[in-house]
């Protein structure tokens, strides 16, 4: 089908949060108060935080503040892959942090089953199937990439299962696939507005004192508290975790660490039982390719496929504005690959239409820290895959409040800072230029140009 047509009656809305299930918001701050604890973001990591802070210790008084509705920002947009991994993979973690790598990926590990455990013992129902991931490749220089770790990946007891062709192509059938890797255990697909709103309601439930629609316009000092302003109240507390993502920070050092780049997605109408007999698909895994321009994909409650990635926009300047949620030329491209990859699936269209910003850094995964002489603690730079390494830097965050160290808190790679981007207009500039050059060493079988290898060499190690 021509993707135009195809996208013709796709509601312009991420399709999570377009759900008779959303609940209303709740009160705005009105008013002065004080806390114990406040949390400024209601996506995951802030949701996270308010929740876990009150089972450490409930008698504390925890407030969480979100300046629109709870989850509907990166959170609830996202493609819902609940991950171990809290670098982003475990080749950005072995670039980076090979001496500690055995300990991230059991630590990932055991984040995800206290996430499936948290869900459980608060009843949040936001469909989390523990499917695992295929890798797959769709390029022969792919192969080689997948395989590359697998003797480290035995040797860290991790549940990764190598497939050829065939056999990949017996779980998804998509013509387009070489061979395959799939990591079994380390991945469960959610729905995610659904758990920011179930984490929501289990906040509450605990006593965290949760208001929406009330952004924080500035932060005061007094060398005791901190003061949070809002349109119409004020906060006063002895400790405020920040959790707002790529939003423009309270903290103005972040800005040389973190970059908006937009992702977008789209989803189909619901595959019939014929349809989806032609995909396979019995096992219900995400998906995600090899290349360095990715797509990742998987299916909904309901059936559809929801596909996305690709392509990664960085506007000039760093701007984060509504309209650019929407890009129809990417969304063409995204559909005419979804033929590429399912040609059986050539009369189906698409339902919704989407994008959104998302906080990245040099290292593409979650930096940590702290300001205001210990009271104020953050974490930032996700680069997505952060559905389950937020409740890990959570923790973190926690842990760094309260002065306790922690196996957590002594992890280099949570001690250390990304590299700085440069400022404009030198950052769009190299920023266009590594894409360009990602988007060069795709078409030239994985072979990465002088610039990305410098920047290999810089510990930089652009690849996504």
């Amino acid at each position: 089908m021509d993707p135009l047509k195809a996208l013709a009656d796709a509601e312009r809305k991420p399709y999570w949060l377009d759900s008779p299930a959303r609940p209303e918001p709740r009160p705005r701050l009105v008013g002065n108060t004080s806390a114990d604890l406040v949390v400024v973001g209601g996506g995951f990591s802030g949701l996270w935080t308010a929740l876990m802070a009150k089972e450490r210790d409930p008698s504390q008084d925890v407030i969480l503040l979100e300046g629109r509705r709870i989850g509907w920002a990166a959170s609830g947009r996202n493609g819902g892959f609940c991950m171990a991994t809290l670098t982003h993979g475990l080749p950005n973690g072995l670039e980076r942090w090979p001496e500690e790598i055995d300990r991230l990926e059991r630590m990932g590990v055991e984040n995800l089953d206290e996430i499936e455990r948290t869900l459980q013992r608060y009843g949040v129902d936001c469909s989390f199937e523990r499917t695992g991931e295929l890798n797959v490749a769709t390029e022969p220089w792919q192969l080689d990439a997948l395989h590359e770790h697998l003797d480290l990946i035995e040797q860290l007891g991790l549940d990764y299962v190598p497939l050829d062709r065939d056999q990949v192509r017996a779980e998804v059938n998509s013509p387009t696939y070489l061979g395959g890797l799939w990591e079994r255990s380390g991945c469960a697909m959610v729905d995610p507005a659904r758990l920011a709103w179930g984490l929501r309601e289990a906040c509450v439930r605990l006593g965290v004192r949760v208001y929406e629609r009330t952004p924080v316009r500035s932060l005061h000092d007094d060398g005791v508290t901190i003061g949070l302003r809002t349109p119409q109240g004020a906060v006063t507390a002895r400790r405020v975790a920040l959790g707002t993502g790529v939003f423009p920070p309270l903290l103005r050092r972040l800005r040389h660490f973190v970059v908006p780049v937009y992702d977008y997605a789209l989803t189909t109408e619901p595959l019939s039982d014929a349809q989806l007999a032609e995909v396979g698909w019995r096992n219900r895994q995400g998906v995600g390719d090899a290349a360095n321009q990715f797509h990742y994909y998987r299916l909904t409650d309901d059936n559809r496929i929801l596909w996305g990635g690709y392509d990664a926009v960085y506007y000039n300047g760093g701007h984060v504005k509504p309209e650019y949620d929407q890009r129809d030329e990417t969304f063409a491209k995204l559909a005419g690959h979804f033929y590429d990859t399912f040609p059986q699936l050539e009369d189906v269209r698409f339902s919704h239409r989407w994008g959104g910003v998302i906080d990245t850094c040099s290292r593409f995964s979650a930096f940590y820290g702290q300001a205001h002489g210990g009271r104020l603690a953050y974490a930032v730079g996700y680069t997505g895959m952060g559905v389950g390494a937020t409740r890990f830097g959570a923790n973190v965050m926690l842990d760094l409040l309260s002065g306790e160290r922690t196996e957590r808190t002594e992890l280099r790679m949570v001690k250390e800072k990304p590299v700085p981007f440069p400022p404009e207009p030198v950052r769009s500039g190299v920023i266009q230029f590594t894409r360009w050059s990602i988007a060069q060493a795709d078409q030239h079988q994985g072979r990465r140009n002088l610039w990305l290898r410098a920047l290999d060499r810089m510990g930089l190690g652009f690849d996504s």
